[in-house]
């Protein structure tokens, strides 16, 4: 008896822990399963190759938001090259109206509901054993041979601590995100959210926790996201985590969590500060600062305290935040919306993510769209298209405004620029819409631009509303460039290269003194320049320290061997002008 579960993930980096996890547990009883991991990148034929020569007599998908027709259409054309094989389902995109899908997809057998590493063992011991009757398995829905639709009910939640670990063996993991739960359920009853359905809170035992986080050390796995939902809603298990990270850092894991940024406090602050640049990063899910919004999706958020634990946790420079919001909630127009931006953008998270709201089975908010006259895409992923509040023609707006951040504030290419622009508007949200506005007008938008021609159009843009700037943008956009990249050709924005010759005594000093790049003590000056690169100013960078005291030009050092952990942009320094003159 050959069983197979599948997962078509979004991209290859991503793996899905929902089939580890049922593999890992079935084991534990005896009973195998393979795997088979694809992307939805991949052409359907080749995945369906793959399934055929694996010739399952079980074969399982699991099915989320990002890839549910692509499954929908597997499952039909695997049916046809696989007629004997019975084809099962599971995940959250199914469990919540499981007797629709199956009238929909003849094709499929049943439906795991809900959590299925119990599920599934039963399941495989029903194909292998004869065990227990499809009746008698809690937590499904299924066709019985006459055509007739059954469900069992779901199922109760399990001891997380008996579910096995899966990553025992980490080959095949190197280059791909590992997902990781220390607990399931959530506390919180956020009305979009999936997770508010299960309020049965469960944790991993710490024991367990520790010696599976060791085996990631160990391995020295690239980055780990726990999928838990809230992580610090029990303070005394996410300190402990955290502590046991600091004390065994081994220099390259990176730990992602999400978090509730109003829950920390002082004794979370003095860990963090411990901590190595790039250890850990958070996810601050803040979705909105309308008031009036957050009680009607029964959100508990303090913002106040929010803004003030991300500000303590910038002050140490050490742990990347990304922080969301959510377009399309209810009581938000798109005012409130700008409003609740300008709030977050404040803050200067790393990642400012712009998201809309999904409206997803069984949620509180699928139950009352009616009420808040909210239409949506009627195929995944179910996204809104307006609401009482917020028309179709602002959330397109709004969509303009997201990949304008995406772009400009979010690839972090553009610091010091954005910094400068920001400065024309009372709330940079404007500075933002309107970019979005100019690439419409010059039909810029839905064209793949590389990110030299990024550079090109925002000075275009900031030229175009302040022409007497000119020469500012065009040199702080070569700051930008140059702080992420060590350019091979020079851009046609940048101001033409001057002192030359001071540059090059810059290097033959710097060689005969070591003070500026002392990493590169083996290297002679000319290597040196080609290496870094030392630019002429004439204007202040904004937010590069020291420079808003010069008077008249002063050189930029930009060392791409140590860059900031948080930005990325290589170190600069200020060289005096006196080390660029001939003879010194």
């Amino acid at each position: 008896m050959r069983v197979l579960l599948t997962a078509v993930n979004a991209k290859y980096i991503h793996s899905n822990p929902a089939v580890y996890d049922l593999q890992a547990y079935a084991a534990r009883f005896g009973q195998k399963a393979e795997l088979a991991e694809f992307t939805i990148n991949q052409p359907r034929d080749e995945i369906l190759r793959g399934i055929y020569l694996a010739n399952p007599d079980v074969l399982c998908f699991s099915c989320y938001i990002w890839n549910i027709s692509f499954v929908r259409e597997l499952i039909a054309d695997a049916a046809k090259i696989l007629p004997e094989t019975e084809i099962w389902v599971g995940g959250p995109e199914v469990s919540y109206d499981a007797g629709r899908f199956l009238e929909e997809n003849p094709a499929v057998r049943g439906v795991m509901m809900g959590e299925g590493e119990q599920t599934f063992l039963e399941l495989t011991q029903y194909y292998e054993k004869g065990y227990k009757a499809l009746e008698d398995i809690k937590g499904i829905t299924f066709r019985t041979g006459k055509g007739e639709i059954i469900s069992t009910g779901w199922r109760e939640v399990m001891d997380l601590s008996e579910v096995p670990f899966p990553y025992e063996n980490l080959e095949g993991f190197e280059h791909r995100i590992i997902y990781y739960e220390s607990s399931r359920g959530c506390p919180f009853q956020c009305s979009y959210c999936l997770s508010s359905v299960d309020k049965r809170l469960r944790f991993r035992d710490m024991r367990l926790v520790k010696r599976e986080l060791m085996l990631f050390l160990k391995h020295k796995a690239a980055q780990v996201k726990f999928v838990d939902r809230t992580f610090n809603c029990r303070k005394e298990h996410s300190r402990e985590i955290w502590n046991f990270l600091a004390e065994h850092d081994n220099g390259i894991t990176n730990f992602h969590f999400e978090i509730a940024a109003d829950l920390l406090e002082k004794e979370d602050f003095e860990i963090f500060s411990r901590m190595r640049p790039g250890l850990i990063q958070l996810e601050i899910g803040v979705q909105s600062t309308n008031l009036d919004t957050l009680r009607e999706i029964h959100r508990s958020m303090n913002f106040t305290k929010v803004a003030a634990a991300v500000r303590t946790v910038q002050a140490n420079r050490n742990i990347h935040q990304h922080l969301d919001l959510i377009a399309g909630l209810p009581m938000e127009n798109y005012e409130s919306f700008a409003r609740s931006f300008a709030d977050v953008y404040a803050l200067r998270p790393q990642q400012l993510q712009l998201g809309f709201l999904k409206v997803l089975k069984g949620s509180y908010m699928h139950e009352h769209t009616d009420q808040y006259c909210c239409l949506y895409s009627g195929s995944e992923p179910y996204e809104v298209l307006s609401t009482k509040w917020l028309p179709y023609s602002d959330i397109l707006k709004l969509k303009s405004v997201e990949e304008m951040v995406e772009v400009y504030y979010n690839s972090g290419q553009f610091q010091a620029t954005i910094l400068a622009a920001e400065l024309r508007y009372e709330n940079p949200f404007s500075l933002y819409e309107e970019l979005g506005e100019f690439y419409e007008k010059k039909s810029y938008e839905n064209i793949s631009h590389n990110r030299i021609r990024r550079y090109e159009i925002l000075l275009e843009f900031l030229i175009e509303k302040e022409p007497e700037r000119r020469d500012e943008y065009r040199q702080i956009l070569t700051f930008d460039a140059y702080a992420r990249e060590n350019l091979k050709s020079r851009p046609a924005f940048a101001p033409a290269p001057e002192h030359k010759e001071g540059m090059r005594a810059f290097y033959k000093w710097e060689e005969a003194h070591r003070r500026y790049l002392p990493e590169y003590v083996q290297y002679d000056w000319k290597q040196l320049s080609k290496m870094t690169h030392i630019e002429y100013f004439t204007v202040p960078i904004p937010a590069m320290p020291n420079t808003y005291e010069q008077n008249g030009g002063y050189f930029l050092l930009f060392d791409y061997r140590c860059r900031d952990p948080l930005t990325y942009n290589a170190r600069c320094a200020v060289v005096p002008v006196h080390l660029t003159e001939q003879g010194e």
